[in-house]
């Protein structure tokens, strides 16, 4: 199979050469890394972006009268309307910085069910649903307000083989129906829902939207415009950007409805001894001294992105996906999840009596990365019937070499421990 997904011969090794981590060798062997949907590797282009500002325009951002701030806030909101961009916000949108996923989707449960400019959105005897695909950072900030406020939390359960289904969500809903929270892409099976008319439905029956985009932001980035979604999520190590940053994306009117989870710093207008005014948006989510190099590593990245293109990107990962799933589902023993997925770059598998950090650990010593374990979605995997799984995930920089790599190195892990 070829790798070249470029437009020139040798482009795959030119776009790897941007990735110095992957030249380095792992027990003696080239590193095969297939971690990707839990952190990809940075791109030199944000290395250097964020270089370049910590050299020479590190400073605070907004209040400062002199050169270093202003050129600070310049590139930090430069930042803020390229990310903007390549989520597709449109007028109606604004968008946050914040420390990653997992920060946003508690913003959004802190803020949607506090009370403060407005009445809490969520109040007792409301309903939330979550689905059942979801990373335990999209389903435990919203168990815990539940607790807290007197909500109801219901869940829409995939079937047998991990998928969700658009009739399935409508049951679920009715007048006391106020938020949907889901997963672009279920980061343990790599299942792509149809999150469109899942979030289309929920809003017709006048819920809050939040889509977790964080395994989809680098591979078939959701276009915020043409979404029936409030709130847009994701994190900006998984789109060969920064550790420690991402971004809360979404309708300004929702936003809007958030009380603050961080007090003090930029997000203030005015202070007394016993009152205090808050700014606009989007500084009224941004409280304290952001990640300006961070936001700026995140531009960049999305820059890259676009750069390679995205249409190429998808193509070449589909295909990775594909020729991995396909040859593990032929090793005896094995089942692969979400077999028939074309639309994510994780695959995920179970072998027969052999668990999946021995298999993980045998990979290792022959220089292949890959993920083991429950990976932060328990409630999936139980209603699976499975236990933990390992799980390989690929970018842009992976090759179809990688793959066989991979699979060789399954088949010998399987004749070793079963």
């Amino acid at each position: 199979m070829g790798d070249t997904f470029l437009t020139d011969p040798g482009s795959l090794e030119a776009l790897r050469a941007q990735f110095p981590a992957l030249a380095q060798r792992i027990h003696g062997a080239p590193l095969a890394y297939l971690d990707n949907a839990a952190t990809t590797q940075m791109a030199l282009p944000v290395q250097g972006a964020m270089r370049a500002f910590e050299q020479n325009d590190r400073s605070n951002i907004h209040r400062g009268v002199h050169t270093l701030s202003q050129r600070a806030t310049d590139a930090f909101e430069r930042a803020r309307i390229e990310l903007k961009r390549f989520v597709g916000a449109g007028p109606k949108h604004e968008l946050v910085f914040t420390s990653g996923t997992t920060d946003a989707l508690n913003m959004v449960a802190h803020g949607l069910s506090t009370p403060g400019i407005q009445p809490a959105w969520l109040q007792a005897g409301d309903e939330i649903v979550v689905s059942g695909l979801e990373h335990h950072a999209n389903l435990v900030p919203w168990q815990q307000v539940a607790r807290r406020t007197g909500a109801v939390l219901r869940v829409l359960r995939p079937d047998a083989e991990g998928r969700l289904h658009v009739d399935d969500l409508k049951p679920l809903l009715n007048a006391r129906t106020r938020v949907l929270a889901l997963t672009a892409c279920a980061n343990a099976t790599g299942e792509r829902p149809p999150y469109e008319a899942l979030l289309e439905i929920a809003a017709d029956a006048g819920a809050l939207t939040v889509l977790d985009a964080a395994q989809a932001v680098a591979h078939g980035v959701p276009d915020l415009s043409a979404l029936a979604c409030d709130f847009m999520v994701f994190s900006g190590h998984k789109m060969y950007g920064p550790m420690g940053t991402g971004v809360l994306a979404g309708c300004r009117a929702a936003l809007e409805r958030l009380e603050p989870l961080r007090y003090g710093g930029d997000m203030v207008a005015w202070v007394s001894a016993t009152e205090t005014s808050f700014t606009e948006l989007p500084a009224r989510l941004e409280g304290g001294t952001p990640n300006v190099a961070g936001a700026i590593g995140m531009a960049a990245a999305a820059a890259f992105i676009d750069q390679v293109g995205r249409a190429r990107i998808d193509a070449h990962l589909g295909a990775l996906r594909e020729h991995a799933a396909v040859g593990l589902a032929a090793l005896p023993g094995v089942t692969v999840l979400s077999l028939d997925s074309r639309a994510s770059a994780i695959v995920s598998f179970a072998a027969d009596g052999v668990h999946p950090h021995d298999i993980g650990t045998l990979l290792d010593q022959q220089g292949i990365a890959v993920r083991t374990g429950h990976h932060c979605a328990q409630p999936l995997q139980e209603h699976l019937g499975l236990g933990p799984t390992t799980r390989a995930s690929f970018a842009l920089y992976n090759t179809h070499a990688e793959v066989e790599r991979l699979l060789a190195g399954v088949a010998h892990a399987l004749k070793v421990l079963q």
